[in-house]
C-alpha cells in the first residue's frame, strides 16, 4: 500500500505545506497531489515542491482538460519531470464539469469521452518521440485542418527528450470512462471511492484491460483512493465539519441535471439524500442541505476518531482493492499515524 498527500487547490491564498510534504517524504510516502478548479493551477505548485524534495512522486489530481491543449499538458508534465530529476511526475487528468468548462474556460462541454481518448493518445505520442506527432481523432486533430486553418500546420516532435514512460492517470467514475482509464492509463483516481465499491467497478476495469490487450492486468495498474484522516475525540464535530463541502458539491457543484458528485452519492446508495440535498441547496436553504447529510455517509468515506478507532477502520481500506491511499487535509499527526499503520516509516 502506497501513501500520498492530497493538497488540493488554493483558497483565497495559495499556501503549500512544504513542511508536511518533506515530512511525508522522510516517512516514505510515495506521492503528493495537487489540484485545480478556478484558482491555483495544478502544475506550478509541483515545480515548487520538486525544488524542495528529492524523490516523492508529483501528481496532478487533476489537470482539467479544458485548461490546456494535450500538447501543453504533455509539455508541462515533462518539464516539471525534467526539473525534478526524472521519473517523478504523474500526469493525472480529468474533465471537470460543464459549469467550469463552459463558464470558466469558455469551451463547449462537447463529448468528454472522445476528448479524453484523443487527449491521452496525443500525450503518449509526444512522450514516446517515435515520430512527428499526427492525430486524427473525433475531438483533436494534429495538424489542425478545420475551420480557420491556413492548412500549413506541420507534424512536430518534442524538442526535449522526454520521459517516455511518463505515467498518465485519469480521474473517472462512469462506466465508459473507467473502462477507458483501464484501457489507456497507468493508474486511476476513482471518484468518491469507499471500501466495498471495488466489486462495482471490477468488471469495467477488466473490460478496459481486455481492450488494451498485450496482457495488461491488475499488476500493471495503480489505484489511488483518498479520504480525510482526522484524529479526534469528537467524531460528531469532525463529521459535521465535512458536511458543508459535501453539500456544496452534491448540491450545487454542477447543474441540476448534470452533477457528477450528486450522481456518485446516488451510486453509493443514498439516492433520497442526494435528491434532498440538491433540492435544498439550489433553493438557497444551505444549512438544511448540510443537515440532510447523514453521519454514516461522511464516516465511510474517511478515517475519523481516536487513533484506536482509525486503526480498527483502516483494514477495510487496506483490503478494498486500492494500491494507494492519499490523505486529504493532512496534518503532521495524521501523516505520522498513517506511516505507522502502513509500515512505511523510514529512519
Amino acid at each position: 500500500m502506497k501513501l500520498g498527500l492530497s493538497l488540493g487547490y488554493s483558497g483565497a491564498k495559495l499556501r503549500i505545506p512544504l513542511d508536511l510534504v518533506q515530512l511525508a517524504e522522510r516517512l516514505g510516502y510515495d506521492s503528493v497531489w495537487t489540484a485545480e478548479a478556478y484558482g491555483s493551477d495544478a502544475i506550478t505548485p509541483l515545480a515548487w515542491i520538486a525544488a524542495h524534495t528529492d524523490r516523492i512522486r508529483l501528481g496532478t489530481g487533476i489537470m482539467q482538460l479544458a485548461g490546456r491543449a494535450p500538447a501543453m499538458a504533455a509539455m508541462q508534465a515533462q518539464t516539471v519531470d525534467a526539473l525534478a530529476g526524472g521519473n517523478r511526475v504523474i500526469a493525472g487528468l480529468g474533465v471537470s464539469g460543464p459549469q467550469i468548462v463552459e463558464g470558466w474556460y469558455g469551451e463547449p462541454w462537447g463529448k468528454p469521452y472522445w476528448r479524453l481518448r484523443d487527449y491521452i493518445q496525443i500525450m503518449r505520442k509526444i512522450s514516446m518521440r517515435e515520430d512527428p506527432v499526427t492525430h486524427d481523432g473525433r475531438e483533436y486533430q494534429l495538424p489542425y485542418t478545420g475551420e480557420g486553418a491556413l492548412g500549413i500546420g506541420k507534424p512536430l516532435m518534442s524538442i526535449m527528450h522526454t520521459n517516455r514512460s511518463l505515467p498518465i492517470w485519469l480521474g473517472s467514475g462512469s462506466e465508459a470512462t473507467v473502462k477507458l482509464t483501464a484501457e489507456l492509463c497507468d493508474g486511476w483516481l476513482p471518484m468518491h471511492f469507499v471500501p466495498g465499491r471495488m466489486e462495482h467497478f471490477r468488471p469495467w476495469i477488466e473490460e478496459g484491460f481486455r481492450r488494451a490487450g498485450n496482457g495488461k492486468s491488475w499488476k500493471d495498474f495503480e489505484i489511488m483512493g483518498s479520504g480525510p484522516v482526522t484524529i479526534t475525540d469528537d467524531i460528531g464535530a469532525a463529521l459535521a465539519a465535512v458536511k458543508p463541502s459535501i453539500a456544496l458539491y452534491a448540491g450545487g457543484m454542477g447543474h441540476k441535471d448534470l452533477n457528477f458528485h450528486n450522481q456518485h452519492m446516488v451510486q453509493r446508495g443514498y439516492a433520497d439524500v442526494a435528491e434532498r440535498v440538491q433540492e435544498l441547496f439550489l433553493a438557497g436553504r444551505k444549512q438544511e442541505a448540510i443537515d440532510a447529510i447523514p453521519d454514516e455517509y461522511v464516516d465511510e468515506a474517511g478515517l475519523y476518531g481516536s487513533i484506536k478507532r482509525i486503526e480498527q477502520r483502516w483494514p477495510a481500506w487496506a483490503d478494498s482493492g486500492i494500491t494507494g491511499f492519499k490523505i486529504a487535509n493532512p496534518t503532521e499527526e495524521s501523516v505520522q499515524l498513517m506511516a505507522d499503520l502502513v509500515g512505511t516509516r523510514r529512519y
